[in-house]
C-alpha cells in the first residue's frame, strides 16, 4: 500500500443510519474532503443514493451527485466496509416503543454489526439521541465483545446531533458540536476530528453529560411548547388573544423568550427526548413532573383540536357528517416528515368520529393511518367549496392563504397565518378567544 493509499485509509468515515440526520452529515463530510461510506440497511434507500437521488429535503439531488461523482461518498447495505474506515458514526434511529419507552434496538444492531468488524484505533461516535448511559451502558460493552477496550484499543465517543430539518439559517459547521468521550483520550479523538470541521466543538467530562445536553435542549422546548398550547386554550376560554398577547410580552427585551402553540408537537426529538430522560429517571426511582405534565398537555391537544372543530361546527351539522379538509400534516413547515406528527392522531379521530376528511400537503403525496390509504387532494375551488372546515395544521411557506380565505367556508388557523389576512371565510385562529 503506497503513502496516497494509507492517507485515503486514514480519511475514510463510516456513516451508519442514512436517515434525516446521518445523511446530511455523511455529504457534509463528503464535502468537506473525507470519504465517506454511508451504511444503511434500508435496500430502498441505497439504490436511490446510488443513482443520485436524495430522499432528504435538505439535501438536493445536485449536491448528492457531486459527492458521489468525485469519489467522496457511496452508499451502501455491506458493514464490512467498516473496516476500511478510521471514524465510525451512528445516526440511527432512537424511537418510543407503544408503551413510550426508549427501543435502542436500532443502537444495539449497529453496535453489533461495528463489533464484527472492530479494528484497533477506531474512533467509534454516537450521535443518536437517547439517555444518559447509554454510550457506556449499552454501546460500550457490545463493542469491547470484540476482545479490544475503549480507551485504549479503540475509541468511543457521544456527540448528540444538533440537525433541524428543514432550517436553513444555520450551516451544519455552524452549529457547535458537544463531545464527551468514555476517557479523556476518547474525547479528544472525537474533539481532533470535529475540530476539523466545526467552527466551534464543546468537549464535556463524560459521555453522560453529553446525552444529557441534548435531553434538555429539548425538553427545554417540549416544556415551554406545552405551556403555550396550555396558555391557547386558557386564552380561548378567557376570550383574549393569545397571540397578541406574546407579541406584547416579546417586546420585553430581557427575561422572556416567545413560543408559539400549535396543534402539538411532533418530530423525532422534540416529543420523545425528554421521555428518554423521564425513563433514566423511573429506573432510580424518580421522576420529572413537569415532563409528565408536558406530555399530558401535549396529547391533550389533539382531542382540544378535534372538540374545538366540533364546537366550531355545532351550528351548522354534526361531526359525524362533516366534510373536513386538513392543511399540512408534517410535523413542521417546509419539511416531508410526518414522523409522530399531531396531524396523523387528528385525522383518526376525525374519522372514529365518522367524519369525512381528506388532506392537502405539498409534501405528502400519500399516508396510511390505522390501514386506511389517504392520498394528497388537490387544493381546487371546488374541494374548498365543498368542505364544511379546513383546518391549518401545518404553516407550510407555500400555502394558498388567499385561495382557501376566498372560498372555504370555515378555517380553523391553529398556526396563527391567517394573522390580518382578508376573505370571504369564517377564520377563527387557536387561542384568540373568539366567541362561537
Amino acid at each position: 500500500m503506497d503513502k496516497h493509499d494509507s492517507q485515503r485509509i486514514k480519511d475514510k468515515i463510516a456513516v451508519i443510519g442514512l436517515g434525516y440526520v446521518g445523511l446530511p452529515l455523511s455529504v457534509f463530510l463528503a464535502k468537506k474532503g473525507f470519504l465517506v461510506t454511508g451504511i444503511d440497511k434500508d435496500v430502498s434507500k441505497i439504490t436511490m443514493l446510488q443513482n443520485s437521488k436524495s430522499y432528504i429535503g435538505d439535501i438536493d439531488d445536485l449536491t448528492l451527485k457531486k459527492v458521489i461523482d468525485c469519489g467522496h461518498f457511496h452508499a451502501t447495505t455491506n458493514f464490512e466496509d467498516i473496516k476500511d474506515a478510521s471514524t465510525i458514526i451512528i445516526c440511527v434511529p432512537t424511537p418510543l416503543s407503544k408503551r413510550k419507552t426508549p427501543d435502542l434496538s436500532f443502537v444495539m444492531s449497529a453496535g453489533k454489526e461495528i463489533q464484527k468488524q472492530l479494528q484497533k484505533g477506531q474512533l467509534v461516535i454516537l450521535e443518536s439521541s437517547t439517555f444518559p448511559g447509554t454510550t457506556k451502558e449499552v454501546l460500550l460493552p457490545i463493542l469491547e465483545q470484540s476482545g479490544l477496550h475503549a480507551g485504549i484499543d479503540f475509541f468511543l465517543a457521544n456527540s448528540p446531533e444538533r440537525i433541524d430539518p428543514g432550517n436553513d439559517k444555520y450551516r451544519i459547521e455552524d452549529i457547535p458540536k458537544v463531545i464527551g468521550g468514555v476517557t479523556k483520550k476518547c474525547t479528544e479523538k472525537a474533539e481532533s476530528l470535529y475540530g476539523k470541521v466545526y467552527r466551534e466543538v464543546i468537549p464535556v467530562s463524560s459521555t453522560e453529560a453529553a446525552e444529557l445536553t441534548k435531553l434538555l435542549e429539548n425538553t427545554f422546548r417540549f416544556v415551554n411548547i406545552s405551556f403555550v398550547n396550555e396558555m391557547a386554550i386558557l386564552c380561548d376560554q378567557l376570550k383574549i388573544d393569545f397571540w397578541e398577547v406574546v407579541d406584547a410580552a416579546s417586546t420585553k427585551p430581557y427575561g422572556f423568550s416567545p413560543f408559539y402553540p400549535g396543534p402539538g408537537i411532533g418530530g423525532h426529538c422534540i416529543p420523545v427526548d425528554p421521555l428518554y430522560l423521564q425513563w433514566k429517571l423511573q429506573q432510580m426511582e424518580m421522576s420529572s413532573e413537569f415532563i409528565t405534565l408536558s406530555d399530558r398537555t401535549n396529547e391533550k391537544m389533539i382531542d382540544y383540536i378535534v372538540g374545538r372543530t366540533e364546537e366550531l361546527l355545532h351550528s351548522m351539522q354534526s361531526i359525524s357528517s362533516a366534510k373536513i379538509l386538513i392543511y399540512g400534516i408534517t410535523y413542521k413547515r417546509d419539511v416531508a416528515d410526518t414522523r409522530d406528527s399531531p396531524a396523523v392522531k387528528i385525522i383518526n379521530k376525525f374519522k372514529q368520529k365518522g367524519a369525512y376528511v381528506i388532506y392537502h400537503d405539498p409534501y405528502i403525496p400519500s399516508i396510511t393511518i390505522e390501514d386506511h390509504i389517504f392520498t394528497n387532494t388537490e387544493l381546487t375551488e371546488q374541494v374548498l367549496n365543498e368542505m364544511d372546515c379546513v383546518i391549518i395544521l401545518t404553516d407550510h411557506s407555500i400555502i394558498p392563504l388567499d385561495k382557501i380565505l376566498r372560498h372555504a367556508t370555515l378555517v380553523f388557523d391553529t398556526r396563527n397565518v391567517t394573522k390580518r389576512q382578508q376573505g370571504t371565510s369564517r377564520v377563527v385562529r387557536l387561542g384568540e378567544g373568539t366567541d362561537l
